[in-house]
This record gives structure tokens, sequence and C-alpha cells, in this order.
């Protein structure tokens, strides 16, 4: 039996029963311009979603916001029914108001009717994994999570999540509900939640890093990263999603795309295998 490339990525067991090959997908950029409104090509969307299922990624990274609801929909059109393993994260708490406009809205009411039309947008009886997408400062977060526990309890979402969230948060909410994800922002470039992953690891918490692929100065000329991706023969991008998997145990890098090309590059990342000395020295980068 061939090996896909994610399978070469490993697993992750998220909340404790809900197994997914730790290299998944992010669909944001299946959107148009500034995360706003249909793509400018909807059939190479669908190709991106078939091809990365195809390369063994049975984790989709989704949220209401992206498009708003057209990522959602493009998900359900290219893949629904779903395959048996296929796990879709999808998110609730981001409202839009034009391209690149993002703000939280956190009120119980609010985020139930955003799952209830997720639920119907994808498709599913279920959500397996519903991100609180942002903590909303206007509303308590027990408040917040206390109405994702409750659609979990009514059978509607399997396992709660949240998004750019502080380790107090975390624990703050999980005396509301058991968390089995964070989001955050996190790279080779950018570790300001280095505390946050170590939290995640000591309890078996999922982390999943957006914007995993940012490299900024770090892929300069003469730098680490660029050395060890040339003698390796891979790209700067597929070296830093190949530390991420590298760092943690719980580490869920989603990289996202508009094309199959870049899919297929990506996912290439997870069969590259990195000595102790190539971690050290892009670990001492940053």
């Amino acid at each position: 039996m061939t090996t896909t490339l994610a399978e070469q990525s490993g697993t992750f067991t998220i909340g404790g029963d809900l197994e997914v090959r730790r290299l998944g997908y992010g669909s944001m950029q299946l959107t148009g311009p500034g995360v706003w409104g249909d793509p400018k090509d909807p059939d190479e969307a669908v190709r991106v979603l078939r091809r990365a299922v195809e390369l063994g990624v049975t984790l989709i990274d989704t949220a209401d916001s992206y498009g708003p609801v057209v990522a959602e929909q493009l998900i359900r059109a290219a893949l629904h029914p779903y395959a048996d393993d296929l796990v879709v994260a999808t998110k609730a708490g981001l409202t839009r108001q034009g391209p690149d406009v993002w703000t939280p809205v956190g009120r119980p009411a609010y985020l139930r009717q955003q799952a209830e039309m997720s639920l119907r947008h994808l498709g599913v009886e279920r959500i397996d994994l519903m991100q609180l997408h942002r903590v909303d400062p206007e509303v308590p977060l027990e408040d917040q999570v206390g109405e994702l526990k409750k659609l979990q309890d009514e059978g509607k979402v399997r396992h709660i999540g949240l998004s750019e969230v502080t380790v107090e948060q975390v624990q703050q909410a999980r005396e509301v509900a058991e968390i089995a994800t964070v989001q955050n922002l996190y790279n080779l470039a950018n570790r300001s939640a280095e505390d946050l992953l170590t939290y995640c690891e000591e309890q078996g918490i999922g982390f999943i890093p957006w914007f995993p692929l940012a490299t900024g100065q770090l892929s300069g000329p003469d730098s680490p990263l660029t050395t060890i991706a040339t003698e390796k023969g891979v790209s700067a991008s597929q070296l830093a999603l190949a530390w991420l998997l590298r760092r943690s145990p719980v580490m869920l890098p989603i990289p996202g795309t508009s094309s199959v090309a870049h899919l297929e590059d990506n996912m290439a990342a997870a069969a590259i295998e990195l000595t102790d000395e190539e971690h050290a020295a892009l670990e001492a980068a940053v």
C-alpha cells in the first residue's frame, strides 16, 4: 500500500478520540482578495481540496468568516459526502464588514446562529471541531465557551477549540469545557506563543499554528534557512513546515494555498527529516 505524503507527518489524536494526520490544510486562501467573496477560479479551489485529500490530508481547517461562508461551501461542493477519516474544523466569532476587515462578536446567540449555519453549509449533523475564532472582549469568556459547550452537549459539536488566546484564557475556558485545540500565530520567525505551546504539550492539547510559512528575513541569501534548504534540495517553505512538525508532537500545521502545485509542494514537507544539528541551527536563527 502506497504511503501518502500527509501520512509521513505522523498523527495526533484531537480530544483523545479523533485521530488526524498532523500536516493538514487551511482553506482561508480559497476565497477572493482580502478573504472576501468568491475565488477567481472556483474550479481550481475544488481541485485543491480534492488533491489535499488524495495526498492524505485528514484535517481541513475553515471558518464561517472566510468569504464569508465561501470556504465552507467550497469544501462541501468538493468533498461531500466526506470520507470517514476526514475532519473539517470550522470557527465562529469573527464578523466581516469588507475585505481584510474582521470584528469579534462572541455573544452566545450569535455563536449559536453561526454554528447552525456552519452545520448547514458543510452539510453535517455534527461539527468535529468548533473553534472560537476570537475572544470577544465585550463578552465574558465563560459565556462564549459556555455556548459552545451547550452545542456540544446537544450533539452538534464534537470538540471545542480556541484561537488567538493566552495560557490564562485557555485555563479559564477549561473551567467551562474541555478544550481540544488552540490555534495561534506561530512560525519559525514568530514564536511569541511559545509559552502556550509548552502548556499545550503538557496538557495534550493540539496546537494549530496559523501563518505557518512566514519566514521573513530568515530566508535571506546567507541565512541558516536558505543554507539548509539548499543543501537538502528543498524550498524554504518546506523547511519551515518540517521544522514545525519536528518542533512538537502536538503541532498541527495547516498551510493554505489556492494552487494545486503549491499544495503539493507544501505536502512534500512531511517527508523531510531534519538532523539535530539542522534543527538547532534553525532554532538559533531567531
